[in-house]
């Protein structure tokens, strides 16, 4: 987490020295659903997330592969019709939302070129005496 903050100071502080950051691609992983877990009629979970998944976070799901185990160990697959991306596999913290994971498309988007322009610089009044100052 600190380094994201430093990361995002350093980007901001290099920004407002005019640097300029060059277009580029950028891979993001948007949501778009979660799975829960399989249930029996009574609504308890009746299969566990499969061996083969657990921990593979960000990496392909494939149409066919292993999901879900049953405890007689059945195999569920996933039966979309698309690879996904699974985020958030098996946390204890979900159990009661009903999500056994998220699933996530990968999708690259262009940034563009960004560079601040020398004349974005402000003017404003300190509260002391009325001094104009430059503020970025």
């Amino acid at each position: 987490m600190r380094q994201i903050v430093r990361s995002g100071l350093e980007f901001v502080e290099l920004f407002n020295q005019g640097t300029e950051f060059p277009a580029c691609d950028l891979e993001v992983y948007q949501l778009i659903g979660n799975v829960d877990f399989p249930r029996d009629a009574e609504g308890e979970i009746c299969a566990m997330i499969h061996p083969e998944l657990q921990d593979q976070d960000w990496l392909p799901l494939n149409p066919g592969d292993p999901v879900f185990q049953t405890v007689s160990g059945e195999t569920i697959p996933y039966s979309g019709n698309r690879t996904v991306y699974p985020v958030f596999i098996n946390e204890a913290a979900y159990y009661e939302k009903g999500m056994a994971f998220c699933v996530t498309k990968r999708v690259r988007s262009r940034l563009p070129r960004i560079r601040r322009e020398s004349g974005e610089r402000r003017q404003t009044e300190t509260s002391l005496g009325g001094q104009s100052t430059s503020l970025p």
